[in-house]
C-alpha cells in the first residue's frame, strides 16, 4: 500500500523548546479556529470534504454524506461553525453533544451528515496532535488488515460476470456486491423480475467460484415483506453472502417478521441515524448484520456506540461506504478498531479524478486494505485539486412503474 506516514502538520506544540512543551502540560486549550467546507463533484455524486483548523496550526479533515440536497449540508457546517469556534477540537464528546442537542429536534439526513463531516475531523486533529493514527485512541486495533468489497454488474449476465472477474483480476476481492433485479426492475411485471433476477447471481456465482462471498443489495426498491422473501428465496441456492435492504428500513416490525423467515442474513442500516434508531432495530432482532454510515449516522464516536450495541446482539457490522476517500480512511480506522466488524464496502480511488483528489490513493491488495501508521487518517487530502471539480447539481433518478406512479429507487 502507498506511504501514508508524511505528516500534513506538526504535533501540538506551540514550538520545539521547552516552553512550547511546558505551556502544553500545563494543559493550556487549543482552539478551533475555523470550518470549511469543499462541495467537490466527484463523478455522479458530490464529494462534501470537511476542513477543520486551529491556532496551532493543524489542521483535520473529514467528510459528510453527499443526501442530494449538498449545498443544505454544507450551509448546516456554516451554521454550526459558529458553536464551535473558539472551543477545543479534543472535546470529542461534549462537541457532539453541543451540536446534537443544539439543533433541539431529532435531526435528519443533512443534520447528522453535518455532524458527522465535522466529527471526523475532531478525530483527526486529536490524533494527529499526539503523532498517533486515529486507531490508537480507540484502543488499538484487533485485525492486520481490512477486507474490503465492491459491487459489479451489467445489463446482462455475461456483462455482470465481465465485470465480476475484472475486479478481482485488479483488486484480488474475495467478496463481491450485486443487485438481485434484472435491469428496469421497476417497469418488469414481478413475475419477470423473480425469475430473471437470480439468473445474474447464478451467472456471477459459476465464473467467480465458491471462494467469493456476494452480498446482494436490493435498495428497499420492493414495499411489500411477502415479494422480498419471495426474492430471497429465489437466490439462496447461490449462497448470498447477505441480503442488504430487501424492504423500506421505516416498518422495524416489518423488519424482523421478515428477518425470521428469511432464507439467507439479512442487512439493513444505511438509511438509519444514531444509536437510537439502530438500537431499536437490534432491540427488535431484525438484522444479522448492520450498515451504518459513519458520514451520516453521527460520525465515528457514534458508529462505535452503534457497533457496541451490535456487539451486545451478537451482531457484526458491515459499513456502509459509497462515498470519498476520507470516509475510505475513517472507516478504515473503524474497522482496526472495532472487534465484530465484518467488511468494508469501498471504492478504489486509484483512477480519473478520485486520484487527483487525495496525495496517496489507498488501493486494495488481495481484497485487504492495509491499516494507516501515519498520524490521524494517515490520508493527506489533496486541497490544491479540491477546486477543479466544483459542486453539480444531481439527484439519485426519477424512477417510475408501467403506470407513471413514483417507484423506490
Amino acid at each position: 500500500m502507498p506511504n501514508r506516514g508524511c505528516r500534513e502538520s506538526r504535533p501540538w506544540t506551540r514550538g520545539s523548546g521547552p516552553e512550547g512543551r511546558d505551556r502544553h502540560r500545563d494543559g493550556e486549550e487549543v482552539k478551533i479556529t475555523n470550518i470549511s467546507t469543499f462541495v467537490v463533484d466527484g463523478g455522479g455524486r458530490n464529494i462534501i470534504f470537511v476542513k477543520t483548523e486551529t491556532d496551532e496550526g493543524v489542521v483535520g479533515w473529514g467528510e459528510s454524506f453527499s443526501v442530494g440536497p449538498d449545498l443544505a449540508v454544507a450551509a448546516t457546517i456554516e451554521y454550526l461553525k459558529d458553536w464551535l469556534v473558539g472551543e477545543d477540537p479534543r472535546n470529542i464528546e461534549r462537541l457532539w453533544a453541543l451540536m446534537y442537542q443544539g439543533l433541539r429536534f431529532p435531526p435528519g439526513s443533512v443534520g447528522l451528515a453535518s455532524i458527522s463531516g465535522i466529527e471526523h475531523t475532531l478525530w483527526d486533529i486529536s490524533a494527529r496532535a499526539l503523532g498517533v493514527p486515529v486507531y490508537k485512541l480507540l484502543g488499538g486495533r484487533v485485525r492486520d488488515r481490512v477486507r474490503v468489497y465492491q459491487s459489479c454488474g451489467g445489463a446482462t449476465p455475461a456483462e455482470a460476470v465481465d465485470h465480476a472477474l475484472a475486479l478481482i483480476g485488479t483488486y484480488g476481492y474475495t467478496a463481491l456486491k450485486m443487485s438481485p433485479y434484472p435491469p428496469d426492475m421497476n417497469l418488469r411485471p414481478w413475475n419477470q423480475v423473480l425469475r430473471e433476477g437470480p439468473r445474474f447471481l447464478e451467472a456471477v456465482r459459476r465464473a467467480v467460484g465458491d471462494g467469493v462471498d456476494i452480498g446482494l443489495d436490493a435498495h428497499a426498491k420492493v414495499f411489500e415483506p411477502a415479494r422480498a422473501l419471495e426474492l430471497a428465496q429465489a437466490v439462496a441456492p447461490f449462497a448470498p453472502f447477505f441480503f442488504e435492504e430487501p424492504i423500506r428500513p421505516e416498518n422495524i416490525r416489518e423488519m424482523a417478521l421478515l428477518r425470521r423467515r428469511m432464507p439467507v442474513p439479512l442487512a439493513t442500516g444505511e438509511a438509519l441515524y444514531a444509536k437510537f434508531e439502530f438500537n431499536d432495530l437490534l432491540q427488535a432482532q431484525a438484522a444479522d448484520i448492520i450498515q451504518p454510515d459513519v458520514c451520516v449516522c453521527g460520525g465515528l464516536m457514534e458508529m462505535r456506540k452503534v457497533a457496541a450495541i451490535a456487539e451486545g446482539h451478537d451482531v457484526m457490522v458491515a459499513p456502509h461506504n459509497p462515498m470519498g476517500p476520507v470516509a475510505g480512511a475513517v472507516n478504515v480506522h473503524f474497522a482496526a478498531a472495532t472487534t465484530n466488524f465484518l467488511v468494508l464496502e469501498y471504492k478504489p480511488h486509484d483512477t480519473g479524478r478520485w486520484r487527483e483528489l487525495v496525495k496517496e490513493p489507498w488501493v486494495p491488495v488481495d481484497g485487504y486494505l492495509d491499516i494507516p501508521a501515519g498520524p490521524g487518517w494517515g490520508l493527506e487530502v489533496n486541497e490544491a485539486a479540491l477546486d477543479r471539480y466544483s459542486y453539480s447539481p444531481w439527484r439519485r433518478g426519477d424512477p417510475r412503474r408501467p403506470d407513471n406512479s413514483p417507484a423506490f429507487i
